[in-house]
């Protein structure tokens, strides 16, 4: 297998894994009403749409000029940080209604095993794809590894969250780590928007 087709099949990896984990986050988090796993479901909803933007990058089957393919990411990528934006106040709102309403969630063993298996898959994946965008030339890819090591740390924070309420009963820690979430969302958003989460890293591939 080129080195080409193997990024491209870790980012076909990446869609996948992060639509079934937003799935299963959004369903237990709703069953739980717990705001820290909803928010990481919504976030793997946008990390989702962030890695097709990659794949068509990478497929570059496109007939268009190199100026109107610029042109369309930009435009793509900004959509990306509107969403992050968006779903960042979403998930910020809900965190402080819990607290103020001291309205605390349920216990959620599905969502500390979701946490624990992206901790363990988006390290491994995100040293996977800084491989491949080194021998392809590709810093695109690379920033790309950069994002996915940013989901580890939000599954660190995640299993933090509901580790604690259901060992100790500690409910504040769910909507706590949504607030971790929410700054992820807001840098990453206000990255994309700006155009500087591409600007050092995604500019050319080779």
């Amino acid at each position: 297998m080129n080195d080409h087709r193997y990024a491209l099949r870790l980012e076909y990896f990446t869609v996948g894994y992060n639509l079934a984990e937003a799935g299963a986050s959004i369903f237990f988090g709703m069953a739980a009403a717990s705001i820290a796993l909803v928010g990481f479901g919504l976030d793997s909803i946008v990390e989702s749409l962030s890695g097709c933007i990659l794949i068509w990058r990478l497929a570059g089957q496109s007939s268009s000029s190199h100026a109107e393919l610029e042109r369309r990411e930009t435009l793509a990528v900004k959509f990306v940080g509107a969403s992050f934006l968006l779903l960042g106040a979403y998930v910020a709102y809900e965190a402080v209604e819990k607290l103020l309403a001291a309205h605390p969630p349920e216990a959620s063993l599905p969502g500390i095993v979701i946490a624990a298996a992206s901790l363990v898959v988006m390290p491994v994946l995100a040293r996977a794809k800084r491989r491949a965008g080194e021998r392809i030339g590709s810093r695109a890819l690379i920033a790309d590894a950069k994002e996915t090591l940013a989901c580890a740390w939000l599954s660190f924070a995640l299993l933090l969250g509901l580790g604690a309420n259901a060992l100790f009963g500690f409910w504040q820690a769910d909507p706590i780590a949504a607030l971790a979430i929410v700054y992820f969302l807001f840098h990453g958003g206000w990255e994309n928007w700006k155009g500087e989460g591409c600007e050092d890293d995604c500019g050319t591939e080779t």
